[in-house]
């Protein structure tokens, strides 16, 4: 047995999982079957064979249809617009590969509901990723929670800012299109959403939702824009229609989060930050230092109340194994989450069982969750922060 992999379209997060596809049989013992890296789809031809030459796969595509079409591929990662995801996933789910689609599931919550339907119906195993529930700190802080040494969740309180939008002459692309919610919400705050869940549990209601549109307009790029990146720029301008701000009240069973999100927060490239309070102490991760955690217990001595600083390692989920230093106070960052997400989508697809290996990615039908909780943020702001049930 072989698997043949194809990643469409080779932007910033669509490298991401180029290069995880690549690391993924070197991680932990040997038991995925050969790999065959096959190719790389994008509409921009030149992108997309530069991309394939970085990464070593076979050829380039630039319509999906072909890769749809190729025998020799079994594995499609799916990173394009959002507004394309329906589309190009119920071709290649109606072709028979199994596929892996980026966050959030798609551009409006219909769309992920039939995206959703054609999963369930599926031959071949669709999955969704969720990278942040891949971050060892988050992790190891998620099992404190659930084994007691943290217990019961009382607040979480969790940011993700990002700086990408603070320019005024960064070029128009589909981010910055669409209606209230598919801005920074979506992008940012659909990892935000889920990450809360993932140590809160699930989402009962939201409320006190908010938007704020900072940059009103945007020039129009003179040629291809690659991720988040500047580029030059002509004289016409386009409105920016969605949020570069959003900000919401979460309610779960038990506790309440507060959460907000930015694409202009100056000075801040991306930087997720939470701290989760619990009945028994308190944790906090940041994104500017993913190999380290801190944590703070009530049982500290009362002259050492604080948090302490917890470098992870081995001792941790994923580290042990997984990385080719895998000990205490070796750095690693969110590529590494791509890597552990791309590593189990790869052990499922293969017929590793689940026992055996790592923790399977998300369903599609938690992907809509993800956006119906989207959407009932939009609902709220538009109703001066009603709170919503979900």
């Amino acid at each position: 047995m072989s698997i043949g992999i194809a990643v469409i379209g080779a932007g910033m997060a669509g490298k991401a999982h180029i290069a995880a596809y690549k690391v993924a049989p070197t991680l932990y013992e040997s038991t995925l079957p050969e790999l065959r890296y096959v190719s790389i789809g994008d509409v921009n031809a030149e992108i997309g064979q530069a991309t394939a030459k970085r990464y070593g796969f076979e050829r380039s595509d630039t319509d999906w249809h072909a890769i749809a079409e190729n025998p020799d591929i079994d594995v499609v990662s799916v990173v394009i617009a959002n507004s394309l995801h329906l589309e190009v996933v119920k071709g290649l789910i109606e072709a028979g590969k199994h596929v892996l689609c980026e966050k959030p599931l798609s551009d409006t919550l219909e769309s992920a509901r039939e995206m959703a339907r054609l999963a369930r119906e599926a031959d071949s195993i669709v999955r969704i990723g969720l990278t942040f529930r891949r971050q060892p700190g988050i992790t190891a802080i998620r099992s404190w929670i659930n084994d007691g040494t943290l217990g019961k969740v009382l607040h979480f309180s969790g940011r993700y800012w990002c700086d990408y939008g603070c320019n005024p002459m960064g070029p128009m692309s589909w981010r910055f299109k669409g209606p209230q919610g598919s801005g920074a919400l979506a992008d940012i705050g659909s990892h935000l959403s889920y990450l809360s869940e993932y140590l809160c549990g699930p989402m009962q209601a939201v409320s006190g939702g908010g938007f704020t549109t900072a940059v009103k307009e945007r020039p129009l790029p003179l040629g291809a824009v690659v991720g988040h990146g500047l580029a030059a720029v002509s004289d016409t301008y386009e409105p920016v229609t969605n949020d570069d701000y959003a900000t919401f009240t979460a309610h779960y069973a038990d506790t309440t989060g507060s959460l907000e999100v930015s694409r202009v927060a100056a000075g801040y490239p991306n930087n997720l930050n939470f701290e989760v309070f619990c009945e028994n102490g308190a944790a906090s991760f940041t994104q500017d230092t993913p190999s380290q955690i801190r944590l703070y217990l009530h049982d500290d001595e009362p002259a050492k109340n604080g948090y302490r600083t917890i470098n992870l390692g081995g001792d941790h989920p994923y580290i042990s194994g997984g990385m080719p230093i895998d000990v205490s106070g070796v750095g690693f960052g969110q590529n590494e989450g791509f890597t552990f997400q791309a590593r189990a989508f790869l052990e499922e697809v293969a017929g590793i069982p689940e026992a055996q290996s790592l923790p399977r990615n998300a369903t599609f039908d938690e992907g809509v969750h993800n956006m119906e909780i989207l959407a009932a943020v939009a609902e709220s702001a538009a109703n001066n922060g009603k709170s919503v049930t979900l």
